[in-house]
């Protein structure tokens, strides 16, 4: 099990690597020593709150996004994903979806 440390850590590095951002460049965005942003990213320093948001707004996200986790919580995610789709749909797009489960666990027993 991960730390919370951690995760945000991980969190960090992965959204600042979806950017092509270089930890010396987001370091230098934030107004932080690469040093310290390292130890961030590998879980092994927190920061301030004002740190926090500083490198939020640098990764063009929020705090709250910074702070999810579901990547470790498949099954979380998947359902949340899942909602996502059922929510926007239309009928005929649920009696499709609806069909297309009574298959899949037909065929699967």
């Amino acid at each position: 099990m991960h730390t919370l440390k951690e995760k945000l850590g991980a969190r960090i590095k992965a959204r600042r690597k979806e950017l092509g951002l270089s930890q010396e460049a987001l370091a230098e965005l934030v107004n932080m020593d690469n040093p310290n942003l390292s130890n961030i990213e590998r879980g092994k320093r927190f920061m301030t709150a004002e740190t926090l948001e500083r490198i939020a707004q640098a990764l063009k996200t929020s705090e709250r996004e910074l702070f999810d986790f579901s990547e470790h919580e498949p099954e979380k995610y998947y359902r949340s994903d899942i909602q996502k789709y059922l929510d926007t749909s239309s009928e005929e797009d649920l009696k499709f979806f609806l069909d297309v489960m009574k298959s899949y666990f037909q065929h699967k027993k």
